[in-house]
């Protein structure tokens, strides 16, 4: 049966961490070992000129970051792997967040000198309420770092995860020696000079053979088996069902830039990662072998090829196939659409795909129709949940610097909003728009990219507001909400969608609100059930 066949074969996954633990590094070498690309490029390197595949706007390269998620696919032994590279920065959070609702199972990337850094906590704690499988990455062996046992510790109680080490590093940073493959039972040595090729390994299956003091030396060699014997003692044998249960976390080692660790990670990772998983929609749970199909978009890209104004909406395919030219069921607009030229991606490269089969990830040219969390299916109706928005940290008011360009501005605030990149209020009041974002550098990616890709200026002005939350009356009709409308005025406005939103300044303000006006429930997401 060909398409059970086709799923099985995909692994579709998510890259999180920290900023600067080394994510888009690691993307870039499970691509050299997909044969993707023959160069690896590392975000921030001078020694290495090439920029990295998957930041493709401009800014991501100026800057050293990746501020979008990008989607990546490859072959490797026969295994059709998706991979979403997402921004680590704190600003950009919630796009992380969308994503998440899009794989299958994650690799976490830890700092081996910082260990488990903040935004590493929010992230997996995403993945744990949603019981994702997890395999952890301790990157950056080559540099000077916590020890081996403190950070499988700080993993298991900083992130509440149960680990258990499948390869254990020989040294660290200046003696850093190689690895020692608990998986497969074979030792990597480490050259250090190859960062761009892919490291030739030494297979080594008894731990015993005196050949190994004569490469390593004898004082690293017994201090390997020593580690070992303590790990066996400490930590639980792999169990895969607890592992695909989100109950275990296999980690390994390794660095990225050094593309040492990165093949026994990808080689594990194929054989023990879940094919794609069944998703639960608001009517039922919906499983990937199902014959019809059906998909959500998670993320919207505007401008991806800057030469031609388009929009692309990313879409996970959660069950059936995906054709070419064929009508699907837009279930929000109740509209049916058929697509001529879905892509698949390969960072900036895009190929047309005829058929894509449940795990993929397609975009699809978009005029206008799509909104983040919106279902396509065969024709079942649909609602596939779990794609909010938050509550923004930051607000400013959004003033037109050019007033010729009015119509590119306003055009272009509204492609970014339905992007996700941040969300628009309308205050009720005057109209005037207000930016609330959930960090404070999507200004500037805002900026940049209303001047960049749309010709249009703007400038900020402060707005102190403390937070916003979505209003549900128990009943609109009732006078304790018209006098709350009313007295409340001047800090209530509009999301895009329609929703009213109260903007409080202050805590105290919010404190308040709720006990004067108690039928009038604030939340500080806009989905509630």
């Amino acid at each position: 049966m060909e398409f059970v066949k086709e799923i099985a074969r995909r692994r579709t996954f998510g890259i999180i961490s920290h900023p600067d633990a080394g994510k888009t590094t690691l993307t870039e070498k499970l691509l050299l070992f997909g044969g993707a690309i023959q160069e690896a490029g590392a975000v921030k390197s001078n020694k290495i000129k090439k920029s990295a595949t998957s930041d493709f706007m401009e800014i991501e390269r100026q800057r050293g970051i990746s501020v979008a998620t990008s989607v990546l696919a490859f072959i490797y032994k026969d295994k059709k792997i998706n991979i979403l590279d997402t921004p680590g920065h704190k600003d950009f959070a919630e796009d992380t967040f969308r994503t998440l609702t899009a794989v299958d199972s994650v690799i976490v990337v830890i700092d081996v000198a910082k260990g488990v850094e903040e935004q590493t906590e929010k992230l997996v704690e995403v993945c744990r309420m949603r019981n994702i499988p997890m395999i952890v990455f301790i990157n950056k062996l080559d540099r000077e770092g916590k020890d081996a046992f403190d950070l499988l510790d700080e993993v298991e109680q900083k992130l509440g995860l149960k680990v258990t080490p499948l390869s254990f590093p020989i040294g660290m940073g200046y003696d850093f020696k190689g690895i020692y493959n608990i998986y497969e039972k074979n030792i990597n040595l480490f050259s250090g000079s190859s960062k761009k090729n892919i490291e030739e390994t030494i297979a080594f299956d008894n731990l015993d053979s005196p050949e190994l003091e004569k490469i390593i030396g004898a004082s690293a060699a017994q201090e390997l088996r020593d580690n070992l014997e303590l790990a066996e003692g400490v930590y639980p044998p792999f169990d895969k069902d607890a592992y695909l249960k989100g109950e275990q976390q296999p980690v390994f080692f390794g660095s990225a830039l050094n593309n040492f660790g990165v093949r026994e990670l990808l080689d594990c990772f194929i054989n023990i990662a879940p094919a794609p998983r069944p998703k639960k929609a608001e009517e039922r749970l919906v499983n990937a072998d199902e014959k019809e199909f059906s998909g959500f978009v998670f993320k919207i890209h505007a401008n991806m090829d800057p030469k031609h104004r388009d929009r692309l909406a990313f879409v996970k395919i959660v069950s059936g196939t995906f054709e070419r030219n064929t009508p699907y069921l837009h279930v929000r607009q109740n509209k049916k659409l058929k697509f001529s030229s879905p892509n698949a991606f390969f960072a900036e490269k895009k190929e047309i795909v005829d058929i894509s089969y449940p795990g993929d990830i397609v975009g699809l040219h978009d005029t206008g129709n799509f909104k983040i969390g919106d279902t396509l299916t065969s024709g079942e109706e649909l609602h596939y949940k779990g794609i909010p928005s938050f509550s923004p940290e930051h607000f400013r008011y959004i003033n037109n610097a050019d007033p010729m360009k009015a119509k590119q501005l306003y055009k272009g605030i509204d492609q970014l909003m339905d992007e996700g990149v941040a969300q628009l209020f309308t205050l009720e009041l005057n109209g005037r728009k207000v930016i609330g974002t959930v960090g404070a550098l999507q200004y500037e990616v805002i900026q940049y990219r209303l001047e960049h890709e749309y010709g249009a200026k703007c400038t900020y002005e402060n707005f102190p507001v403390h937070k916003a939350c979505w209003v549900e009356p128990q009943d609109e009709k009732n006078e304790e909400f018209q006098e709350f409308k009313r007295v409340k005025q001047k800090f209530l406005a509009t999301d895009k969608k329609g929703q009213l939103v109260f903007l409080a300044d202050s805590q105290f303000s919010l404190q308040m609100t709720q006990q004067k006006y108690p039928t009038v429930k604030l939340h500080y997401t806009s989905e509630f059930d």
